[in-house]
């Protein structure tokens, strides 16, 4: 088993031993104390490269070193993978017209990534290896062609919140690598804008945003003069949630493994409604795991100053601009739209930027596509992903049609609430066994053992149920978006001057 593990770890071998000790596989124990060694390089990075002690410049080659040497000592000479999608990427964007460039961009970027998947899984066999090269290429697509289409919409914004995210400039090739391959998120991500990234930097991510320059009623350039806002509550908030997941993950998941659901045994000899029961505990025992990377990913953002989201309603900081997930709204979603909502948030986001905005046909079905095509080449995805357009337009059929019969009353409501909480769940945890699974045998196994009953199901519940069409509203005209553009300045005015009486 040890011989194994430090075969598959193409990186350092240094932390070997605390790996036979604590007997982790050395790719997850690099990849934590990785994290840990960039949490402290955030508090020193804050700290003494301080945009107002240092120029950008340093910052970015900074950050830049401190990544790729982060991306050495976990995954050795197959870093080199990630400058070579950067590099391909950015000739793209430097050759390409604008007019198309965000297109061949998505391909050649899109493309190389699932060229390494394919080469890992079926030329290399590497089967499960857990902590992949492909792992951060995923983060550094999203990171690229979100790059590419905010460049793009600086020239052709069609709708406001493109407006907001665009570019009006091409990255410096140290800036680009920066973006893509610091320190902070070159491990777990998450992904960001390029502007909010260039804001960090710069040191002003902590201002008023969009609004036009002016000089009145104390405030500079038409921001609010206002001290940094310290990330120091969240970050430890955060590290003791990590704690948590991680002391509960690893409790769990070898008491509740989600291959015992294929168990001739197992399935021969357990009611069916405690196969339920199972299924249910056995998935709850994965997520923390995800809840233990992206927090601390986003807990190290923090500690470096970056991810600050304005301010909470009591005045106090809300440091969430990155955050990848929101715990409680996943363990309690009551519709399987709100528990996709608010897990991975930033690949959500990413996916309705650059896929399901733009295009023109069965938006729904194309953004589960594209996600499983991200997300790898195991059969076990595009299993779980075809499996969640049919639970998304099963529930939205649902939510159309049978929830406003439950509005009436508080009870009526809490009843609905908890029956969906329910079916939420279930249909979750039975959507992405394949996703576990990863081969097709075990993941057909399983759903032929349920009868794939939650498949037919929801298809009758199309077909019965009418749905309204989901029409975009058209594009937005110049006008509108300046006239939304002025509001917001307004409103940050009025809240400048509240707190310069305050004061």
């Amino acid at each position: 088993m040890a011989t194994h593990t430090t075969a598959s770890c193409t990186g350092s071998t240094l932390l070997q031993p605390i790996s036979e000790i604590i007997n982790l596989p050395l790719d997850q124990v690099n990849f934590v104390a990785g994290q840990l060694f960039a949490l402290l390089m955030a508090v020193w990075f804050r700290i003494y490269l301080h945009p107002s002690k240092t120029s950008p410049f340093v910052r970015h080659v900074v950050a830049t070193l401190l990544g790729f040497y982060l991306a050495l000592f976990c995954f050795g000479w197959y870093s080199l993978h990630f400058l070579v999608q950067s590099g391909l990427s950015y000739s793209v964007m430097v050759f390409a017209g604008l007019e198309h460039m965000h297109k061949y961009c998505f391909i050649v970027t899109l493309g190389y990534l699932i060229l390494c998947q394919i080469t890992r899984v079926y030329v290399f066999d590497y089967g499960m290896y857990s902590a992949d090269f492909t792992g951060p290429m995923m983060v550094i697509t999203q990171k690229i062609t979100s790059m590419a289409f905010e460049i793009h919409d600086g020239e052709t914004h069609t709708v406001f919140i493109q407006l907001l995210l665009s570019s009006s400039r091409m990255p410096s090739l140290l800036e680009y690598l920066s973006y893509n391959c610091n320190f902070m998120g070159i491990l777990a991500g998450p992904t960001c804008s390029y502007n909010d990234y260039m804001a960090f930097i710069e040191g002003t991510g902590y201002q008023p945003r969009h609004q036009d320059n002016a000089n009145a009623n104390g405030k500079e350039n038409g921001k609010c003069r206002q001290s940094e806002p310290s990330s120091k509550n969240d970050v430890v908030s955060k590290l003791c949630t990590c704690a948590v997941t991680l002391a509960i993950y690893l409790s769990l998941c070898k008491l509740l493994p989600v291959e015992r659901c294929i168990d001739e045994d197992f399935v021969n000899n357990t009611p069916f409604h405690l196969q339920v029961l199972y299924l249910y505990l056995a998935m709850l025992a994965l997520r923390p795991k995800y809840y233990f990377i992206w927090t601390l990913a986003d807990a190290i953002n923090n500690a470096a100053g970056f991810g600050f989201n304005g301010y909470n309603k009591d005045g106090s900081p809300r440091w969430d601009l990155i955050s990848n997930l929101r715990i409680l709204d996943i363990e309690f979603a009551t519709s399987f739209k709100l528990f996709l909502d608010n897990w991975n948030i930033q690949t959500s986001l990413w996916l309705k930027r650059v896929c399901y905005e733009r295009c023109p046909i069965n938006p729904t079905a194309a953004t589960f596509l594209l996600s499983a095509m991200w997300h790898g080449v195991y059969p076990g995805y595009y299993l779980t992903f075809l499996t969640g357009i049919v639970m998304t337009m099963a529930a939205r059929a649902v939510r159309h049609n049978i929830r406003p019969y439950f509005l009436g009353s508080a009870s009526h409501k809490c009843v609905y609430d908890v029956l969906t909480w329910l079916a939420t769940q279930v249909a979750i945890s039975y959507t992405v066994v394949p996703f576990v699974l990863l081969a097709v045998g075990p993941s057909l196994h399983f759903y032929r053992s349920w009868y794939f009953c939650l498949h037919l199901l929801c298809l009758l519940v199309v077909l019965v149920l009418p749905v309204r069409s989901r029409r975009r509203q058209p594009p937005e005209p110049r006008d509108a978006v300046q006239e939304e553009r002025r509001a917001d300045h307004n409103s940050t005015d009025n809240n400048c001057n509240q707190k310069d009486k305050a004061t």
